[in-house]
């Protein structure tokens, strides 16, 4: 199974489980459009005749929706990324929800959140927000002596040459993995939601002890402009993931809706956006 293929097989689990053709006074519209926005429905709604979905299914809650993206995406991840092992080897795992002070980079942050809860006047310096959950975290576990020394002797027991990498495990008290990757989900995008995303990816750039991890967002938002609110820039988010850009481009193309698409443009050629099937590898970069 390639990468197309688990592809097809991601865009078929949200067809079925997530999307969903709402009726709201007469309006007909994707569960990830605007209802007050003509464009996004229209895009939204090519989108879905390009991916095949019947739209049937009970109402979802935006909630539900937002989980069942996390769920559905981080399933994708782990498949497409596996089949990279060659490329980037390792033992990998991958979680929604888990807070980054499981992780080496952040496990101090921990120790500072019971310091700062006892201290108020600490608490307003410094604030308490340190301990997030990402939508998905992907981790790699330390390896042994005898890993490193599969294909020749580099390390012997003791060898105080090598004592504080936190790759290396025989070097550490408690074993945690190393965060490779925080992946912001976001079902839509509306109003801050964007922001919530940049504001994680700061405490994680601020707060680390080690090297920063990928820090990147997903999403279902079908008008480019929305996007734009998240991807444009950079310092912040590695880059911004669309779950179906090629379909994205040729529904905006059908809707010959040129502002969203001189947006779209300006996006991919600016690399501050790229498709879901793009992750996986540059995960392995």
């Amino acid at each position: 199974m390639g990468i197309a293929d688990l592809r097809n097989a991601y865009h078929h689990r949200i067809c079925n489980e997530i999307i969903r053709l709402q009726n709201d006074g007469g309006t007909c519209y994707p569960n990830f459009a605007d209802k007050g926005n003509r464009a996004s429905r229209a895009i939204a709604q090519c989108i879905v005749n390009r991916l095949g979905c019947t739209s049937d299914g009970k109402s979802l809650s935006g909630q539900t929706a937002g989980g069942l993206f996390e769920t559905i995406t981080q399933n994708f991840i782990e498949q497409a990324f596996s089949l990279l092992h060659h490329l980037r080897p390792g033992h990998w795992c991958y979680s929604t929800q888990m807070p980054i002070s499981d992780f080496d980079q952040y496990e101090h942050l921990a120790n500072l959140e019971k310091i700062v809860e006892h201290d108020n006047e600490l608490a307003a310096a410094l604030g308490t927000d340190y301990i997030i959950k990402p939508d998905i975290v992907i981790g790699r576990w330390p390896v042994s002596d005898t890993e490193i020394n599969q294909e020749q002797t580099i390390l012997i027991p003791g060898d105080a040459s090598v004592s504080l990498s936190p790759l290396r495990q025989a070097n550490l008290k408690h074993i945690r993995p190393i965060l490779h990757a925080s992946i912001s989900c976001k079902w839509t995008l509306r109003s801050d939601r964007g922001q919530n995303a940049r504001t994680e990816a700061l405490n994680l750039i601020r707060n680390r002890k080690g090297h920063i991890p990928h820090v990147v967002s997903v999403t279902a938002e079908p008008l480019p402009t929305r996007i734009a609110s998240l991807a444009l820039g950079t310092g912040d988010l590695d880059c911004v993931y669309h779950f179906a850009l090629p379909e994205l481009r040729e529904s905006i193309i059908e809707t010959e809706n040129d502002d969203q698409m001189d947006m779209l443009t300006l996006l991919i050629d600016g690399r501050r956006l790229r498709d879901i099937g793009d992750l996986p590898f540059d995960l392995a970069a």
